[in-house]
């Protein structure tokens, strides 16, 4: 059953993000992964959130997100983005 991981980013430092941005697509492929949706316009339909930058992916099951995140690889780039932005992640299984 796939998995989607839904992220809002604030960026602090968008010249340094930059590097986070080039690197981060190979490894989540390399683990099935696929962006849906990466920083496009968004807007609140309900509510009180306030997002900054969201990103859409989606992976073929929960071994493949955590595969992913913790892939030493991805590492140096989940330090540079904790670094230069503030996150917040979650995942949730599809339908």
């Amino acid at each position: 059953m796939s998995v989607y991981v839904i992220v809002n980013i604030n960026i602090q430092d968008a010249a340094a993000y930059e590097a986070y941005k080039a690197g981060a697509p190979t490894l989540i492929r390399k683990h099935g992964g696929e962006y849906l949706a990466r920083g496009g316009a968004s807007e609140v339909l309900e509510g009180e959130w306030a997002p900054s930058r969201i990103a859409l992916l989606k992976f073929p099951d929960w071994a493949a997100v955590k595969a992913f995140l913790n892939d030493p690889e991805y590492q140096p780039l989940k330090e540079l983005r904790h670094s230069v932005a503030n996150t917040q992640m979650v995942a949730v299984e599809g339908v």
